[in-house]
């Protein structure tokens, strides 16, 4: 029993405005539901979900996007795009002869706007990767919960693709951050629905995949951590959107 990865959620003081900044700059529809704003991601690109942040302290992200490019015209479209709509430069150590620009959203999220050329994420479509904090281990748990097969696995790096294409989810040791020390819960997270709509098996075949169970909500979303300990939710069947196909799965 596999599960659809929906989109990635991520947490802010006000989830409208990080909503409105990448529907801008990926051209996409802002659905509001029961789960908070939802940008669909069409039959192969990421879904983004932004909510309302939890009270109390958080600790740093451990996810961030990967934008691609057709040429060095598309990339300054892309940055100043960005930048026009409440994006900011940031500097996270990148070294000046790096060809990648980082930026951050309105929330406070960093991303990157890939240099042209850049074969690893040739086709992928305009949201080419979301990079991940984590261990190898996390990455074959997520490659057979969502039946993903691995595109990259050398080390402690792993990269996982939809059948289908389009976005790809990485896993690297790129925070320094061990995974014992994650003492505070991630603002970032996995949004899984069933798929095939039952939500019991959904978890349970989750679990014996190394997932954890660590709460249920009002609503019927289930929380769990995965190898890692990352949180991430399974949603119940019928509670999130469905105007639009679901982000890759």
């Amino acid at each position: 029993m596999r599960s659809r990865l929906l989109a990635v959620t991520f947490e802010a003081d006000d989830p409208a405005e990080p909503a409105r900044f990448w529907a801008g700059l990926l051209g996409r529809d802002v659905v509001e539901d029961t789960g908070g704003v939802l940008l669909p991601g069409g039959d192969t690109q990421l879904g983004l979900r932004f909510v309302p942040g939890r009270a109390g302290r958080l600790g740093a992200n451990r996810m961030h996007l990967h934008l691609t490019s057709a040429d060095l015209d598309d990339q300054r479209h892309t940055v100043a795009t960005a930048v026009g709509l409440g994006g900011r430069h940031v500097d996270v150590g990148q070294r000046p002869e790096e060809a990648h620009v980082v930026l951050a959203d309105p929330a406070g999220y960093e991303f990157c706007v890939i240099e042209p050329g850049n074969g690893y994420l040739a086709g992928c479509g305009p949201l080419g990767e979301l990079t991940c904090a984590g261990t190898r281990q996390a990455g074959l748990f997520w490659s057979k919960a969502l039946g993903w097969p691995l595109v990259w696995d050398r080390g402690e790096q792993t990269a996982i693709q939809s059948p289908r294409g389009g976005t790809k989810v990485a896993w690297d040791a790129w925070d320094g951050t061990p995974v014992t020390s994650r003492a505070e819960p991630s603002r970032q997270r996995f949004e899984l629905v069933p798929a095939d709509g039952d939500q019991r098996a959904a978890i349970d075949a989750l679990i014996s995949l190394g997932a954890a169970r660590l709460d249920a909500r009002d609503d019927g979303t289930v929380v769990l951590a995965d190898p890692d300990g990352n949180e991430f939710c399974v949603r119940p069947t019928g509670h999130h959107h469905t105007g639009s196909p679901p982000g890759p799965g």
